[in-house]
């Protein structure tokens, strides 16, 4: 079986995911009160992606012509004002309320009094990547858990996967336009070995070939660094695909190596890679994980 072009999500995303979080949280011991809280936050994303009903649903055919046309059915800038996003944020604190130390309580208290005029500067930081101010960047992570929590429920509900992006568009999400969080080398009998590239907004994952730069397709001068251990092994099953064509470098988590290997908590769990590769100075970072917001 030719392994897919375009993977939708399905439900069980933020389950794994924080079931992920959980096993970092023993292999990161620096990072384990941040994991414990990013994991507690997941699984409420899983909570409110599985128990509530939306009140606002797209029609049956909304999407036909963006899919019949290769252009990406679930762009966030054309559908950002249609989609209840806070009412996924609102849903997603009540998860979270009782399950937080006193150093976040600030956080979701602000969100909760934060007017939907301030909400909507927040997600808008978040859908451009902005890092926002010394008082927003607390919020930010929590806000974009809630709109991957509405976009991925969208990206569920499509008839059929988009077509896979060619040109200039082939690094960028077929489904909603939004950059990829890290690569995922599968392990599935039916994709196995084959790469994909796993959005950071609706968790759709996209084919790229192996040995090429995601974002100027050169297929020489890569080099692959990673975290060892005491005896020089990989501490995480997790690289960074570094080109010195264009001096960028995007995360690659292989499932070969650990099942569980999951594009967004190990990418929270090898921060110590992205410092190394900071302090080195020669690569810029690509992928962009919305949960971790830069500056935080």
């Amino acid at each position: 079986m030719e392994a897919p072009n375009v993977v939708l999500p399905d439900a069980k995303v933020f389950s794994k995911r924080a079931t992920r979080l959980r096993e970092l949280v023993q292999q990161v011991p620096p990072l384990d009160e941040f994991l414990a809280f990013m994991a507690r936050v997941v699984q409420a994303q899983h909570q409110v992606l599985n128990e509530r009903e939306p009140a606002w649903k797209p029609a049956s055919d909304a999407f036909d012509q963006a899919l019949k046309h290769g252009m990406p059915p679930l762009g966030f800038q054309a559908l950002r004002r249609d989609v209840q996003w806070s009412e996924d944020l609102r849903a997603m604190l009540d998860a979270i309320e009782l399950h937080v130390g006193e150093r976040q309580r600030p956080l979701l208290k602000a969100l909760r009094q934060m007017d939907q005029d301030g909400l909507d500067a927040l997600a808008e930081d978040v859908l451009k990547a902005n890092p926002g101010t010394e008082t927003t960047r607390p919020l930010l992570p929590l806000v974009a858990a809630a709109l991957q929590i509405s976009w991925l429920r969208l990206a569920m509900s499509l008839p059929r996967p988009p077509e896979k992006p060619t040109g200039e568009a082939r690094a960028l999400c077929p489904c909603c336009g939004a950059p990829p969080v890290a690569s995922v080398i599968h392990n599935e009998r039916h994709r196995a070995g084959v790469r994909y590239l796993h959005c950071s907004l609706c968790a759709t994952e996209w084919h790229l070939e192996r040995i090429k730069c995601s974002v100027c397709d050169s297929p020489g001068k890569l080099l692959y660094l990673s975290l060892d251990d005491e005896q020089g092994k990989p501490f995480l099953p997790v690289q960074a695909e570094a080109c010195g064509e264009c001096h960028s470098y995007l995360k690659v988590m292989q499932r070969e190596v650990h099942g569980r290997a999951d594009p967004v908590a190990d990418d929270l769990a090898t921060l110590a890679l992205d410092l190394l590769l900071a302090e080195e100075g020669e690569y810029g970072r690509s992928g962009y994980n919305p949960l971790l917001i830069a500056g935080d």
